[in-house]
């Protein structure tokens, strides 16, 4: 970590004052950990409501999954595999490396979700799925650098 240190000026400049009249600025790095912790916050929090908000109803074969599968014509067999992606898509959200390509998945997913809340049940919960795309590809975007690891994780030579 690195400091950047600047003359005192005036009394209203932001910083820790030092004995030699400078003032020790915020660091970069310092503002870069607050985003990624920020940034993992979110991943959190967005893992948390797939695991548990969306995909474990799904998963237990809540009476409500159940009943809106059945009306789409999917049956019990569309609401285990759309259960088994979005609990993997929230276990791949919490690992590095894994969080853009979840986040991606989980992305489309969500426009899955979208075109059939419009076509089957004319739009009436048609914006969740929105919203929800908006933080995923921020964290599609924030966590590219790390995707870029994963062929050489996983052993394919360019």
């Amino acid at each position: 970590m690195y400091e950047i240190t600047a003359p005192v000026t005036s009394g209203t400049g932001t910083g820790t004052a030092t004995g030699n009249g400078t003032v020790i600025a915020e660091s970069a790095t310092a503002r870069g950990r607050r985003a990624r912790l920020a940034l993992r916050g979110l991943q959190v929090l967005l893992a948390l409501f797939y695991a548990f908000a969306s995909a474990l109803p799904k998963l237990i074969a809540h009476p409500s999954a159940a009943e809106v599968f059945n009306e789409m014509g999917w049956g019990s067999a569309g609401m285990y595999s759309i259960g088994v992606l979005e609990l993997a898509g929230a276990v791949a959200l919490l690992i590095p490396v894994l969080s853009s390509v979840a986040a991606v998945s989980l992305g489309a997913l969500m426009v899955g979700a979208f075109i059939t809340q419009i076509t089957v049940f004319g739009g009436e919960n048609a914006a969740t799925p929105l919203i929800l795309i908006l933080p995923l590809a921020l964290i599609a975007w924030a966590r590219r650098r790390d995707a870029a690891e994963l062929p050489r994780l996983v052993g394919v030579r360019s």
